[in-house]
């Protein structure tokens, strides 16, 4: 159980649900300036929510999401009523990003972080070859693929599941290593990784099989290498109603069919 929030600032998505939403609690509860806020109330939908928690990484900032969205999976339901009581007894989770950093074709590094995951992906008809290290020990002569991603717990319900990644408890101390529609080898189906490994992708052919990696909405186009590793410093704390927590969620997610 968190202390009882004194000071509240209501974010909002640009969508007219979520702006009226605001305006509704600001009057109901006030709106404290960003800066002096303990507790940030973001009401959208998961966009929104990712984009909130990488708007204030590091600041120590709590942050609780109501859906004003479509599918809210990392949202806490909405309700006017109550909202500091549902705050004061909210559970905290500690999220950490993945630090991205990509080589491109012309040499020029860039760096991104990634709530979610950080996936490589084939740019052109040409399936992806790429070579994968695990602490700089190759564990993959040649991947053979539509892509490939590294996912967080927070991050394993979302693409990763889509590429029939497994799921992972939030607190669990795992990455997933996924493929997109792996052909060679063709039964391989991933692994999971330490939270403390480092990653490393080559992409093998580049000219003829451009990869581009993606780091949440951070794009950079052709890479030659792209290595990841969960952050040392950084974390953002999300918080959900004890009675949906994420650990009930990651449960419900697992028996839906």
């Amino acid at each position: 159980m968190s202390e009882f929030p004194a000071a509240i600032t209501f974010v909002s998505a640009e969508t007219e649900d979520a702006r009226e939403a605001a305006a509704r609690l600001s009057a109901l509860y006030g709106q404290e300036k960003l800066a002096d806020a303990d507790i940030i109330v973001a009401l959208g939908g998961d966009g929104f929510m990712l984009q909130t928690m990488r708007d204030t990484m590091g600041s120590g900032k709590r942050i609780y999401g109501m859906n004003r969205g479509t599918i809210g999976f990392l949202m806490n339901e909405y309700r006017e009523e109550g909202l500091r009581e549902r705050i004061a007894a909210a559970v905290p989770e500690t999220i950490r990003p993945l630090e991205m950093t990509a080589t491109d074709a012309e040499g020029l590094s860039h760096k991104a972080l990634a709530i979610n995951e950080v996936s490589l992906l084939r740019q052109s008809y040409q399936a992806a070859k790429i070579r994968i290290a695990i602490d700089e020990k190759e564990r993959l002569e040649e991947l053979i693929c539509d892509g490939v991603m590294v996912a967080t717990p927070a991050g394993s319900t979302a693409y990763n599941l889509s590429a029939q990644g497994p799921i992972l408890p939030l607190d669990a101390p795992l990455l997933a290593l996924t493929p997109v529609s792996p052909f060679r080898p063709r039964r391989w189906r991933g692994a999971l990784l330490p939270n403390q490994s480092t990653v490393d992708f080559e992409i093998l052919e580049p000219q003829k099989r451009p990869v581009n990696a993606v780091a949440d909405h951070t794009e950079i186009k052709s890479v030659q290498r792209v290595r990841v590793r969960e952050s040392h410093d950084l974390t953002v704390t999300v918080m959900f109603d004890a009675s949906h927590s994420w650990d009930e969620r990651i449960l419900s997610e697992q028996f839906r069919y």
